[in-house]
C-alpha cells in the first residue's frame, strides 16, 4: 500500500513539475488556472492539453501547451521552422469561427519555454480515443483508455467533419491540407472539431472566381513537424504537387477508414522514400480490393471508395457528403438538430421537444447525458419552453445514477422547482413534477427535498387549480413512504386537512379523505387519534361520498394492526360520531349497512376488551381475598402455639415489640385492616405489585409453620463464652452472697437520686457486682463503682442495691427464680404485659419491706453530693430510668412469687391495674 502511494505521489509530482516548468512564465497563466494533463493532439501529437479555468469567471477551458524542449534536438533553423509552423496554425484557427471548428478562448501566447493558447473545454483528440497515446500522462487516464465510440457518435462525428470541410471549401475558400486523426478534437460534450491549420492553403483567386490553390513541393529533409502527415495526404499532393478541395476529401476518406479500423490508415508510408511509397500506393488505389474496406459499414462503403479514388474529380465534395443516406440516422439527425437550436423559434422547438421522448431511449446514455442534456437544461432560461423541456430532462434523470443526477441535473432543476411565472407554465410544471415525484424523492438529497421539492408539493396543495389539487392528492400516497415523518406530520397533513375544509369542490374533499386514509399507516397511533379523528368531526359536508370517506378513515384506523382505537375513545367519541352519521338521510341502504357493520365491530371489540378487563380484576380480587384469609389463619395458628412466660420483661425492654402492653396496661395491638383493592381500572404498575404480593403470599403458605423452640444453654467451651450461663452463674452467686453477707445500711429516707453523671473517668473499668471481669464505661452508661448509691440508669450515678437486706427481710432461703433471663437471648418467647412485670403491693397495715425502701430513697453518692431530680419512672425526666436498665428491674432479683392462695401477710398478690400498682408501690 505504501509503495502504491509513493508511486502515485511521484507520478503526481512529476506531472505537476512538468506542467509547472512548461507553463510557468507564459502570459496565459495570468488569466487562467492550469490543471492536470488530460490529452494530446495537433500535428505530431505535439500539443499537451490541460484542463483549466478562467480566474475571473471560473469558466472551464482547455489549455494547449507546446514545450520547446521537444525540439532541442534540432538545429536552430529547424527549430524556428517548427515554431513558426505551429504559430501559423494556431493563428489561422483563431481567425476562423464555426461550430465545426475548435473554438479559441484565448490567443496564442509565447514565452521562453513554451507556446500556449486556450480553447473550449476538451475531452481528447480522436487519435487518443482510437488508441494513439503519444504525449499522454503516465498512466493513461482511464476515461480515455476505456472510451469506445458508439455508432451514432461516429456517424454524427463524420458528419460534423464533412460540415467543417464544407465551410472551409465553400465559405472560406481554403484547403485544410492536413486533415488527420490528431487534428480532430472531441470537446467536453463529444462534438468533433477540426484544428491543426498549420498547412492550410487559401485560394489565390478573388472570392467570386474559381478557387485556385498553390501547393508546396514536398521536402523530405524538413523535420516531421514541418510537414503534413503523409498517410492522410492525397497522391496528387506528392506526385504532382497540386491540391484542391478534393485533396481534403481524400483525407476525409482515410479518416473514415481509420475510424472503422481502430485508427489504422489505408496505407503505411515509408517516410524515407516517400515518392516510391506513393507510386506504389497509386497502383493499389487504382485496383482497391474489397477486403480493405470490409470493416466499413456497407451503406457508406461505396462513398469511402469514391473518396479514395485516384482521380480527384470522382471524389464527392463536402456538401454532397453531408447529404448521403448514411448520415440520415435518427440519432445523428437529433444531435444535428440540437446543434442548430439557436436558429429555431419557440414553436419549432416545442414541436421537437414533444417528439424527443420517443428518440431518447434509442440513444446511448453517454450521448444523452453529455450531448443532449446540456442543450436541454440551457432551455430552462426560457420560461415558456420549460414545460416542454422538463419531461425530457426527467426522462434522462431516470437513467442516471444518483451521483450523476446530483452533479449534472439537480443544479439546473432547483430554480425550476420555485418557478411561479408565467402562471400557465407554472401549473404545467407542477403537474409534471407531481407525476415524477417518486423519482425526485428517490434521487434528491434530503436537504434539497426539504428546501425545494416539498415546498413545491405544498404549493400544489394550495394551488387555485382544482385539477392540480386533485392530482397532488392522488399522487401523494404513492410517495408518502419517502417523506420524512416530521415533514408529513407538521406540514403535509395540515395542508391536506385545510384543502378538505376550505375547498368548494366535492372531488377535492373526497380525495383529501381518501389521501388521508391511504397514508394512515405511515402515521403514529396517537397522532391519528388526537389529530385525524377529531378532524373528521369538523367536516361540515354531509354528501354520501364524504360520509363514506369519513367511515373509511374510522375503519382503517380501527382495523389496522399498528393503529387501533382504544375502547375509551370508542365509547366516548368514535361511536357517538358514527351513530349520528349513520342515520343521515342522504345515505342509501348499502351505505347504511356499511356504517352499521363498522359500528357493530367496534361494539363487539369494546365489549370483549372491557369484559376481559373486569374478569381479570375480579380474579385478582379473589386471589387477594384468599391471600388475606390465609395470612390471618397463619397468624392465628402462630398465636395459639405460643405459651406465655413470666420472664419476658427484659425481652419487652430490649425488643420493643408493638404487641407488648403499654404503661397504661392497654395492649397496643398489631393487627391492621386488610388493604382494599381499588375497584377502578388497574394500571400496569398496580398489576405488577399485586402479582408480587401474590407471589410472596404463595411462598409464605408453602413455608412450614413456625413453632417455639426451647434453647438450652450450652456448656461453656474454650472457644466461645456462653453469656447466658455466665449471667445465670453470676446471679446465683449473688443470691448466695446476699444470704451470707451482712445487711447493708438502708437508703436514706427522703433523699433523691442524682441526675448528674458520675465523675469517674471515661472508660474506667468498674465492678458491676455480678461479674468481677465485666467492666462498664462509666461515661457511656452513667455508672460508678459500687457504693452506698443506687443504680440510676443512664443519667444517674450508680450504687449497688442492698440485696442482702432484701433477702434477709424476706426471710426466704429459696433459690431465686431466674427464668425471666431465659428470654433475654430468645425472640420466640411470647411477650408479657406490664401487669405481669409489676411487683406485688403490700396489704394495708403491713410495713414495707427493706426491698421496697430501696426505691423510696437513694444513698448519697460517694464522690458527689446528692443533687438532681427525683427518680423518674415510666416517662420521667431522667435518661432511661430504672425500668430501662434490665439489671435494675426488681422482678429480676425478687424471690419466686407465692401461689395465688397465699395469705395477706405471707405473700404478694397480683394487682388489678398497672396504674394502681405503681401508685401503691411508689406512693
Amino acid at each position: 500500500m505504501e509503495s502504491m502511494l509513493n508511486k502515485l505521489k511521484s507520478t503526481v509530482t512529476k506531472v505537476t513539475a512538468d506542467m509547472t516548468s512548461a507553463v510557468m512564465g507564459n502570459p496565459v497563466t495570468r488569466e487562467f488556472e492550469v490543471g492536470r494533463h488530460i490529452a494530446s493532439g495537433g500535428p505530431g501529437m505535439c500539443w499537451r492539453i490541460y484542463n483549466g479555468t478562467k480566474k475571473s469567471t471560473k469558466q472551464e477551458v482547455a489549455v494547449f501547451v507546446f514545450d520547446k524542449k521537444m525540439v532541442d534536438k534540432y538545429q536552430k533553423f529547424d527549430k524556428d521552422q517548427i515554431i513558426e509552423s505551429l504559430k501559423r496554425g494556431v493563428q489561422q484557427l483563431t481567425r476562423l469561427r464555426h461550430p465545426r471548428l475548435l473554438t479559441v478562448q484565448h490567443p496564442l501566447e509565447e514565452s521562453r519555454d513554451c507556446l500556449a493558447f486556450c480553447t473550449e473545454p476538451v475531452f481528447a483528440s480522436l487519435s487518443n480515443v482510437l488508441g494513439q497515446w503519444d504525449n499522454l500522462p503516465s498512466p493513461v487516464p482511464t476515461d480515455i483508455k476505456d472510451y469506445k465510440l458508439y455508432d451514432v457518435e461516429t456517424k454524427y462525428g463524420l458528419l460534423q467533419i464533412s460540415e467543417g470541410l464544407s465551410f472551409l471549401h465553400s465559405g472560406v475558400k481554403m484547403v485544410h491540407g492536413n486533415l488527420c486523426l490528431e487534428n480532430v478534437i472531441l470537446n467536453k460534450s463529444g462534438a468533433w472539431k477540426i484544428m491543426g491549420f498549420d498547412f492550410s492553403i487559401s485560394s489565390t483567386n478573388p472570392s467570386d472566381a474559381e478557387p485556385k490553390y498553390s501547393c508546396k513541393e514536398w521536402e523530405p529533409n524538413l523535420p516531421p513537424l514541418c510537414l503534413p502527415n503523409p498517410e492522410y495526404l492525397a497522391p496528387e499532393y506528392i506526385l504532382s504537387v497540386s491540391c484542391d478541395a478534393a485533396s481534403d476529401m481524400y483525407s476525409l476518406g482515410v479518416v473514415m477508414h481509420a475510424v472503422f479500423n481502430e485508427g489504422k490508415s489505408v496505407f503505411q508510408v515509408n517516410k524515407h522514400d516517400i515518392f516510391k511509397s506513393f507510386s506504389r500506393q497509386l497502383d493499389q488505389l487504382s485496383r482497391l480490393s474489397p477486403t480493405m474496406l470490409n470493416k466499413i459499414p456497407e451503406e457508406v462503403r461505396e462513398h469511402v471508395k469514391m473518396l479514395l479514388s485516384v482521380t480527384p474529380n470522382v471524389r464527392p465534395d463536402a456538401d454532397q457528403m453531408t447529404k448521403i443516406p448514411f448520415f440520415d440516422d435518427v440519432g445523428a439527425v437529433t444531435l444535428a438538430y440540437f446543434d442548430s437550436l439557436f436558429q429555431r423559434d419557440n414553436l419549432q422547438k416545442s414541436q421537437f421537444y414533444k417528439n424527443l421522448p420517443k428518440v431518447l431511449p434509442k440513444l446511448p446514455k453517454r450521448v444523452v447525458v453529455y450531448r443532449i442534456l446540456p442543450a436541454l437544461t440551457s432551455e430552462f432560461l426560457n420560461p415558456d419552453m420549460v414545460p416542454f423541456v422538463l419531461p425530457n430532462v426527467l426522462l434522462i434523470a431516470e437513467e442516471c445514477t444518483k451521483d450523476e443526477y446530483v452533479r449534472l441535473i439537480l443544479p439546473d432543476l432547483s430554480p425550476v422547482f420555485k418557478q411561479q411565472e408565467p402562471v400557465q407554465a407554472s401549473n404545467m410544471i407542477l403537474l409534471i413534477f407531481l407525476q415524477k415525484m417518486d423519482l425526485l424523492l428517490t434521487k434528491t438529497p434530503p436537504e434539497d427535498i426539504k428546501n425545494s421539492v416539498l415546498p413545491m408539493v405544498y404549493r400544489a396543495l394550495e394551488a387555485p387549480s382544482i385539477q392540480i389539487q386533485e392530482l397532488c392528492l392522488n399522487i401523494i400516497p404513492t410517495f408518502a413512504n419517502l417523506i420524512e415523518y416530521p415533514s408529513m406530520k407538521n406540514a403535509l397533513i395540515p395542508r391536506i386537512k385545510s384543502a378538505c375544509l376550505q375547498t368548494s369542490s366535492l372531488a377535492v374533499r373526497v380525495n383529501s379523505l381518501v389521501c388521508l386514509g391511504k397514508i394512515l399507516e405511515y402515521l403514529d397511533k396517537w397522532y391519528v387519534i388526537d389529530e385525524i379523528l377529531p378532524f373528521l368531526q369538523q367536516i361540515p359536508s354531509r354528501e354520501p361520498a364524504v360520509l363514506m370517506g369519513v367511515l373509511g378513515i374510522y375503519k382503517c384506523t380501527f382495523s389496522h394492526k399498528k393503529l387501533g382505537i382504544p375502547k375509551e375513545h370508542l365509547a366516548a367519541k368514535s361511536l357517538p360520531h358514527l351513530v349520528s352519521l349513520s342515520i343521515d338521510n342522504n345515505l342509501n341502504l348499502n351505505q347504511f349497512n356499511s356504517f352499521m357493520a363498522v359500528i357493530k365491530d367496534m361494539l363487539t371489540r369494546m365489549e370483549a376488551e372491557h369484559k376481559t378487563k373486569l374478569e381479570q380484576l375480579h380474579s385478582m380480587q379473589e386471589q387477594q381475598r384468599s391471600m388475606n384469609i390465609n395470612t390471618s389463619q397463619t397468624n392465628q395458628s402462630e398465636e395459639t402455639k405460643r405459651t406465655p412466660s413470666p420472664g419476658n420483661q427484659i425481652d419487652d425492654v430490649f425488643g420493643g415489640s408493638s404487641g407488648s402492653a403499654g404503661v397504661n396496661g392497654k395492649a397496643n395491638g398489631n393487627s391492621a385492616s386488610a388493604p382494599q383493592l381499588n375497584r377502578m381500572s388497574l394500571t400496569l404498575e398496580e398489576k405488577q405489585r399485586l402479582a408480587k404480593e401474590q407471589e410472596q403470599a404463595a411462598k409464605l403458605r408453602n413455608q412450614p409453620a413456625l413453632a417455639p423452640q426451647s434453647i438450652k444453654p450450652s456448656t461453656p467451651s474454650a472457644q466461645a463464652k456462653d453469656l447466658t450461663s455466665c449471667l445465670l452463674n453470676n446471679m446465683t452467686s449473688l443470691g448466695s452472697l446476699s444470704l451470707t453477707s451482712p445487711p447493708r445500711p438502708g437508703l436514706i429516707q427522703g433523699s433523691t437520686i442524682s441526675a448528674y453523671p458520675s465523675t469517674t473517668p471515661m472508660g474506667s473499668m468498674v465492678s458491676n457486682g455480678y461479674n468481677p471481669t465485666m467492666g462498664f464505661q462509666t461515661g457511656g452508661l452513667g455508672m460508678r463503682p459500687p457504693g452506698p448509691g443506687l443504680y440510676g440508669g443512664m443519667a444517674t450515678t450508680t450504687s449497688t442495691p442492698n440485696f442482702g437486706a432484701l433477702t434477709h427481710n424476706q426471710g426466704s432461703t429459696n433459690t431465686p427464680d431466674m427464668s425471666a433471663l431465659d428470654s433475654l437471648f430468645t425472640s420466640n418467647k411470647p411477650k408479657v404485659s406490664l401487669n405481669q412485670m409489676a411487683p406485688p403491693k403490700p396489704t394495708p397495715g403491713t410495713t414495707a419491706t427493706p426491698w421496697l425502701n430501696q426505691f423510696g430513697s437513694a444513698q448519697p453518692s460517694q464522690t458527689a453530693p446528692m443533687q438532681g431530680s427525683p427518680l423518674a419512672m415510666g416517662g420521667g425526666t431522667s435518661g432511661f430510668g430504672m425500668q430501662a436498665n434490665p439489671f435494675f428491674s426488681p422482678q429480676n432479683f425478687s424471690q419466686p412469687t407465692a401461689a395465688p392462695g397465699m395469705n395477706a401477710s405471707g405473700g404478694l398478690r397480683h394487682s388489678s391495674s398497672v396504674n394502681n400498682d405503681l401508685k401503691d408501690l411508689f406512693g
